[in-house]
């Protein structure tokens, strides 16, 4: 995994999400995956950013998501690119449901539990403040306990 400073080619956002980091910069971050010392590596690698650091990603989809998460440093945008989705959120233990068709979009507010279904094939595009951010498995309804930390680390 390493932050590219100066990249002119096409980006696939599909498999090299971008980092928005401070002083208005946007790397992409090759040999990104979901694996947890690749996630070590992200979080070393954009720290001085801190809360401030977005990563912008897309994801495609067919079927309900499998975990929740919430990123407890800033909000996350999530706008459905193709297909339809549903983002779920636990706000006080409360459902509330957003559907997005092409071209809509959400905020997930900071620190919210959410999920995200597709009906049928789909693709989003998030831009999210990863910082602290949690997951855990989706068994239950609704989230109701911490589990893990596999987005990037508060120093």
């Amino acid at each position: 995994m390493r932050l590219v400073n100066h990249e002119r080619n096409a980006i696939n956002l599909r498999t090299t999400p971008v980092h928005l980091g401070l002083g208005s910069r946007a790397k992409p971050v090759e040999g990104f995956t979901w694996d947890p010392e690749v996630l070590q590596a992200y979080s070393a690698a954009v720290a001085a950013d801190g809360a401030e650091g977005r990563m912008v990603a897309i994801f495609d989809g067919d079927g309900p998501g499998d975990h929740w998460e919430r990123h407890p440093a800033g909000d996350e945008l999530v706008v459905c690119l193709t297909g339809s989705v549903t983002v779920t959120r636990d706000m006080d233990g409360v459902p509330e449901r957003v559907v997005l068709g092409p071209g809509e979009a959400t905020v997930n507010p900071a620190g919210a539990w959410h999920a995200v279904d597709m009906a049928g094939p789909a693709s989003i595009l998030t831009i999210t403040a990863g910082l602290g951010t949690d997951h855990r498995p989706r068994t239950d309804a609704r989230p109701t306990e911490h589990v893990g930390t596999l987005g990037p680390q508060a120093s």
